[in-house]
C-alpha cells in the first residue's frame, strides 16, 4: 500500500497497468475479426474461390500454360475483391456499433486502426500468394508446354499491387467509415477514370496521374521509369495516404457513442 500526498492510502499500481493492450495482442485481435463476421467470412472465401475458379478455368479452357499470365488472371478477382475487404475491415467497428467498448479497451485509439491495416495487409499478401500457388499448381499441370518465364521484380510488383489496391480499400473505408459508400467508390473509380481518359489531353493527363489502377501497371510489368515511379507515388498519395492521415485524424477527434 502506499500513501498519495494528501494522506489517503491507495493501492499500488500492478505492474505493466499503464502500457494497455500490448499492440501484437491487438493485431491478433484484429486479424481474427476479418474473419469473426459472416460478411468478411463469405468475401474471404470468395477471393479464394474466385481467384482458383479464373485460373483453372483460363488454363482449361484456352490451354494457358505460362505461370505469370495465369497469375494475372487471378489479379482479376484480387483487384476488385481486396479493396472491399479493406473497406469492410476500416468500417466494422461503426457500422457493428462496437467502437466505443473497441476504444474504452484501447484509448490509444491511432493503435487500433494501424493494428486494422497491418491485418488486412497481411491476409492481402496471403491470398496473394495463394492465388500464386493455384497459377504455379496450373502451370505445372502442362509439363514440357508450361512456361515459367517471370521477372522476380514483375512479381514483386504483383504482390505489391495487391497491397496497393487493399490500401486503398483501408484508406476510403478509415475516412468514410462507411461500408457502402466506400465501396462504390471503389469499384467505380476505374470506371470513372477510363472515362475521364477519353476527355481531350487534360483528362487523359489526369487520369495518367491519379489512376491507382493505371499507375500499378508498370509495377506488374516490371518496366517502371522514373516518370512512372512518380506517378504511381502521386496516385498512391491521393488515394491512400491523404485518406489514410485524415481518417486517422477524424477517429481520434471523434466522440465515441
Amino acid at each position: 500500500m502506499t500513501t498519495t500526498t494528501s494522506g489517503i492510502p491507495s493501492r499500488p499500481r500492478a505492474a505493466g497497468a499503464s502500457r494497455g493492450v500490448p499492440f501484437g495482442r491487438l493485431l491478433r485481435v484484429e486479424t481474427r475479426k476479418l474473419f469473426d463476421t459472416r460478411g468478411n467470412l463469405v468475401l474471404s472465401a470468395v477471393l479464394v474461390v474466385l481467384s482458383l475458379a479464373l485460373v483453372v478455368g483460363r488454363s482449361v479452357a484456352t490451354g494457358e500454360a505460362r505461370f505469370f499470365t495465369l497469375a494475372g488472371t487471378a489479379a482479376i478477382a484480387l483487384g476488385v475483391l481486396l479493396p472491399v475487404l479493406g473497406v469492410l475491415t476500416m468500417t466494422g467497428e461503426w457500422s457493428h456499433r462496437t467502437a466505443l467498448t473497441t476504444f474504452t479497451l484501447e484509448p490509444r485509439r491511432a493503435r487500433v486502426p494501424a493494428a486494422k491495416c497491418v491485418a488486412a495487409v497481411a491476409a492481402a499478401v496471403a491470398v496473394s500468394l495463394v492465388a500464386l500457388l493455384v497459377a504455379a499448381l496450373a502451370t505445372a499441370v502442362r509439363g514440357g508446354a508450361a512456361d515459367w518465364t517471370v521477372d522476380p521484380l514483375g512479381l514483386l510488383g504483383w504482390i505489391a499491387t495487391m497491397i496497393l489496391v487493399t490500401g486503398e480499400g483501408l484508406a476510403l473505408g478509415l475516412l468514410l467509415r462507411n461500408a457502402p459508400a466506400a465501396i462504390v467508390i471503389c469499384l467505380v473509380s476505374p470506371m470513372v477514370w477510363s472515362f475521364v481518359a477519353q476527355l481531350g489531353t487534360t483528362g487523359e493527363t489526369l487520369a495518367a496521374w491519379l489512376d491507382l489502377n493505371a499507375t500499378t501497371n508498370a509495377l506488374m510489368t516490371a518496366d517502371m521509369t522514373a516518370v512512372d515511379a512518380v506517378r504511381l507515388a502521386t496516385s498512391a498519395l491521393a488515394w491512400i495516404v491523404l485518406p489514410l492521415a485524415a481518417g486517422f485524424v477524424r477517429v481520434l477527434r471523434t466522440d465515441v457513442r
